[in-house]
């Protein structure tokens, strides 16, 4: 199909064409470098995309050949090779910035790409240390004035060769495979997922109508676009007419926030924790009257309900908690929030909650690689968000608890135009997952109400103690991540007598804690050990351990000095635990729990 021919889409590349149809915007793209914004224009990107794709035939590169990049933030550069990549007939491979010379390797070498393009030096030399193992003729990076800098952004293509793109572009069909994403999962073990233009496109448009916000409204993206999420939902903004404003880094993120002023942004919980704790920590402020105005807005937002009855005093309190406290969190956020779509895992109520009460509606949502990927999203309508659940299905997606037990809780399978054709050079994990068209997710929940989906943890992890009583780690996990004090935990008893911990507690506030109760504060290696911390710690496990059964509560527990990163290898892309890492990492210590 021709995207001009209609104001419609079929193929993820056609969201360009498809804004300069209905809203185009003169600052479609814009990045930050040497403190100036710099933006262009959707039919400049068109234009620059087409050349682009041209270079690529010019190679010789056959229709259905990978080509990989590897992003780290999003950039015009970055969605102007990616769209070149498909308008050329090829597969996008993206590659994450933080995956290990192991795990790029493999996807090298599986998806046998020749070329692979990275948005930095440091990102090139790595993969160059790479290619003598691989199948690379061809490696470059879009940092500019640098040795390996992308020769195809200087192409000047002929008539003839613009001629013969639109030719490729009109073979190009929704059935083929757009882009191939690797999910290592929780396990390590690393998978291709396929993904139509049809699977992708059909998640675009399932989100369309329910994103809040109108042509020339203005969104930050500051997640990491080989991630499916931040991919998708980029695409959904092109095709909305919004004005994308990338941030590079998170030394950079306050800043691009002020300036930038966003209508709305898209966040994993993590970074929305971490927001959260700064107001945590600055309600152990020495002043006590701020102590107190700060605490008393912490509780008003944490069971904020933005459909409630609330009375005269309720609606004062709330507008004094604005003007002294909310405001001034939104001001740093530019100002002009009114929604942030969470997504990649659960998110607390509380903090959503507290967000809402500010004034920007946070929506909790759903989904997989493997969904490309929205599932489910809470919306803006009354009645149609529900704190502590992922919402409702998207336009155009079923599902289904399979199975489910006495308190409705089972897998949650799939079905829809957006699961994806398969992983890549593996039948039989396809056959496993993919069952006469249902996606077998992997995750346990249920729907509330019959609608709204909750998850409570994931099917492969969820372990029976030696006393023979089953424990989703997940849901526990979440439940212990509610104190402002413990930043992250996983929870450890498969084929043990007792649930044990890791934790790894939030040491801007602990630090605070302590100044406040004068414990003299060293580094975190030390404090972990500092009897006084071991008992707040406690505590905190103890408040949170007493509406909890008594086999799923924590007996004893280990405090870590050192977060869990992707970086470090001990989360996936998407910020989830890999487990088995943990495990071999922490090993003598989680011995000693049981000893």
């Amino acid at each position: 199909m021709n995207s001009t021919a209609s104001l419609d889409f079929s193929r993820v590349f056609d969201v360009l064409d498809y804004q300069l149809q209905k809203h185009p915007q003169q600052r479609a793209f814009n990045i930050r470098r040497s403190g100036k914004w710099h933006n262009l224009s959707a039919e400049e990107a068109e234009r620059q995309s087409d050349r682009l794709a041209c270079w690529f035939i010019s190679q010789g590169l056959a229709a259905g050949t990978c080509v990989a990049l590897i992003p780290r933030g999003g950039s015009p550069e970055w969605l102007l090779v990616d769209f070149a990549v498909q308008k050329a007939g090829l597969i996008v491979v993206p590659v994450h910035a933080t995956a290990s010379d192991e795990e790029t390797r493999f996807i090298l070498n599986e998806t046998e790409a020749p070329l692979c393009i990275s948005a930095d030096t440091g990102l090139y030399y790595k993969v160059l240390s790479l290619a003598p193992q691989t199948r690379l003729t061809g490696i470059y990076h879009w940092q500019p004035d640098a040795a390996g800098y992308f020769p195809a952004f200087q192409y000047k293509p002929s008539s003839d060769e613009l001629t013969r793109l639109t030719l490729r572009k009109n073979q190009i069909f929704e059935e083929q495979v757009s882009a191939i994403l690797y999910t290592s999962g929780t396990g390590g073990n690393q998978k291709g997922v396929m993904l139509t233009h049809k699977n992708i496109v059909s998640s675009i448009k399932s989100v369309l109508p329910l994103m809040p916000v109108k042509p020339g409204d203005r969104v930050l993206s500051f997640l990491p676009v080989s991630h499916v999420f931040e991919r998708t939902t980029c695409y959904a903004y092109v095709a909305l007419g919004l004005e994308i404003y990338f941030s590079q880094s998170r030394e950079t993120l306050a800043t691009d926030f002020l300036q930038a002023r966003p209508h709305l942004f898209t966040s994993v919980p993590k970074t929305l924790e971490r927001m959260y704790a700064i107001l945590q920590e600055k309600a152990l402020h020495k002043n006590p009257i701020i102590r107190w105005v700060m605490r008393k807005a912490l509780r008003l937002g944490e069971s904020y309900n933005p459909y409630g009855k609330w009375s005269v005093l309720h609606r004062l309190q709330l507008l004094l908690a604005r003007l002294l406290v909310y405001d001034r969190w939104k001001r740093a956020l530019g100002g002009k929030v009114r929604y942030i779509i969470v997504g990649a895992a659960a998110l607390r109520p509380a903090i959503a909650r507290l967000f809402s009460a500010s004034g920007i509606l946070t929506l909790s949502g759903y989904g997989m690689t493997e969904t490309s990927p929205y599932i489910t999203v809470n919306r803006v309508e009354p009645g149609m968000n529900k704190f502590g659940t992922v919402g409702i299905a998207v336009p155009g997606v079923q599902i289904r608890i399979h199975e489910p037990d006495e308190n409705g809780e089972g897998e949650i399978c799939v079905h829809g135009p957006n699961v994806m054709a398969g992983y890549f050079k593996r039948d039989d994990l396809t056959k496993e997952v993919l069952v006469n068209g249902w996606l077998h997710t992997g995750d346990v929940g249920k729907l509330e109400d019959g609608r709204f989906l909750t998850i409570t943890g994931r099917k492969k992890e969820i372990f029976k103690t030696t006393t023979g009583l089953y424990v989703s780690p997940v849901q526990l996990e979440n439940h212990f991540t509610a104190s402002p004090f413990i930043n992250q935990c996983m929870i450890i008893g498969f084929n043990r007598p007792y649930v044990t911990a890791l934790v790894v507690p939030h040491f801007g506030l602990l630090k605070a804690w302590c100044l406040e109760n004068k414990i003299h504060w060293t580094a975190p290696a030390y404090m972990v050990h500092n009897i006084k911390v071991i008992q707040k710690m406690q505590e905190e496990i103890n408040r949170l351990n007493e509406p909890l059964e008594s086999y799923k509560r924590i007996r004893k527990f280990i405090l870590t000095d050192s977060e869990w990163t992707a970086e470090s290898g001990e989360l996936t892309a998407s910020f989830k635990l890999i487990r088995e890492k943990l495990v071999q990492r922490y090993a003598k210590e989680i011995e000693k729990m049981y000893a």
